[in-house]
C-alpha cells in the first residue's frame, strides 16, 4: 500500500507530447488531449490512459500496489 496518494496526473500526449494534468477520479480508458485534440486510448491489455501516458499511476493501482500496465511508482 502506498503512504502517498494522488489525485491528480499529467498525462504526457503520445502524438503531440503537450502535458495536461488531469483529475483522477478512477481508472480511465480514453481522454482527449488539450494540445492537439487527438484522443488518448488506453492499449489492448494495460490498466488505463493514467497509468499508460501518466506520470503516476490511476487511485485503483495505487490502493492494489501494481496494475496490469506495470507502470506503478513511475
Amino acid at each position: 500500500m502506498a503512504d502517498v496518494w494522488f489525485d491528480t496526473c499529467e498525462v504526457t500526449c503520445p502524438n503531440c507530447g503537450h502535458v495536461q494534468v488531469e483529475e483522477m477520479p478512477g481508472q480511465l480508458s480514453e481522454l482527449k488531449c488539450k494540445g492537439c485534440g487527438e484522443v488518448m486510448h488506453t492499449p489492448k491489455g494495460e490498466c488505463c490512459v493514467f497509468c499508460v501516458y501518466g506520470n503516476v499511476p490511476c487511485p485503483d493501482a495505487q490502493i492494489a500496489g501494481s496494475c496490469s500496465c506495470g507502470s506503478e511508482g513511475a
